[in-house]
């Protein structure tokens, strides 16, 4: 487990990426062990996940059978870690053909911490739809807005950390934004969660 001070720096760093600033990347650990311990963020985003988590399955699971939200928790918990690891699986793949490889690492690293953020940013839709739930257009609107600046911070830590210019940075975000949506829709698809349009954010 990373210290808190070394949480702090890795999540300083990503945040000075998401804002265009390169010299976010000295705040990383870009070891092997670096690499690896960026997968903490996941710890660090799950309060927050949890959340959202809990809103969604009170919507679509039994509200009267405890064992049956429960199981849907688990399934959203399922898709949203999916859709945040499997998508770098394939761009490990990908990195190498695409001229990218050396700078695999970087973005990985950064990616992880940036995600934690993000999902932190998406606290307050969660809060809306886990309690006030009859709010639910506020929430749709919330969400909306936040989603919004969460691409724009994911665009411009994926062009700082990829460091080859715009029109690479800009294809690798979509390429990876494209795969988690192919990840989410799948795993939805294959563990039978059907989210209504008003639920979803």
């Amino acid at each position: 487990m990373l210290s808190a001070d070394e949480t702090y720096a890795s999540l300083a760093g990503a945040w000075r990426l998401m804002f265009g600033k390169a010299d976010g990347l000295r705040l990383l650990d870009l070891s092997a062990d670096g690499f690896w311990n960026s997968f903490f963020a996941i710890v660090v985003a799950a309060p927050a996940l949890i959340v959202g988590w809990v809103g969604i399955a009170n919507e679509v699971g039994d509200p009267d059978a405890f064992a049956g939200r429960l199981g849907m928790l688990v399934r959203l918990a399922t898709v949203d870690i999916g859709s945040w690891v499997l998508p770098l699986v394939v761009l490990a793949l990908v990195a190498p053909r695409a001229g990218i490889g050396g700078r695999f690492v970087h973005y990985v690293v950064a990616s992880n911490w940036a995600s934690a953020i993000i999902a932190w940013l998406m606290l307050p839709s969660a809060l809306l739809r886990l309690l006030l739930p009859s709010a639910s257009e506020v929430s749709s609107l919330v969400s909306l807005a936040l989603f919004a600046l969460s691409m724009v911070l994911t665009w411009r830590m994926t062009n700082t950390t990829i460091g080859k210019g715009a029109a690479v940075g800009t294809a690798v975000f979509i390429g990876m934004f494209v795969a988690s949506l192919l990840v989410l829709f799948g795993l939805q698809a294959l563990l039978g969660i059907d989210i209504p349009d008003g639920t979803t954010g």
